[in-house]
């Protein structure tokens, strides 16, 4: 049997990396629970110090409830090595299409979150290889990739 999961990605800007990858994931900002008007009003209630609070977004979601859960986890310190863990974006289409049309279609896409902030760091393509994709970080500098 599978379990329910969220994933956590640690920042230091919850609502701008929150904004950020609902954009990129076409997921939404994850409404707080039931009876509370904001995240923050539930942390309060929880018992969280007002430092521990964001003031804005730190939590999206899938509007078709199949994909996990996103938290963004405010943290003090910066990020400092590769992330051993990194989000796949598939934008290119089926491995059938032909490999011009799918290049087009993952440069499209890096060219719309780089509108958004994320920055393109290398273009993973080698003449000969059925694969094409492009490296890039997002506004806080963890990798993710769109293939």
């Amino acid at each position: 049997m599978s379990v329910r999961y969220q994933l956590v990605i640690d920042c230091a800007d919850p609502n701008r990396q929150a904004h950020f990858w609902a954009a990129a994931l076409g997921y939404e900002l994850a409404p707080p629970p039931s009876g509370f008007a904001t995240w923050d009003d539930y942390y309060r209630d929880l018992g969280l110090p007002e430092e521990a609070l964001t003031g804005g977004a730190d939590r999206i979601s899938d509007p078709q409830g199949s994909g996990p859960a996103i938290w963004f986890h405010v943290v003090p310190d910066a990020k400092a090595v590769k992330s051993r863990l990194h989000i796949d974006i598939h934008a290119s289409g089926d491995r059938t299409d032909p490999i011009e049309t799918r290049k087009r279609r993952v440069d499209a896409e890096a060219d719309r979150l780089m509108g958004l902030g994320a920055l393109n760091t290398v273009v993973m393509y080698e003449e000969g290889i059925d694969h094409y994709a492009v490296g890039m970080k997002d506004p806080e500098g963890n990798e993710f990739d769109i293939n």
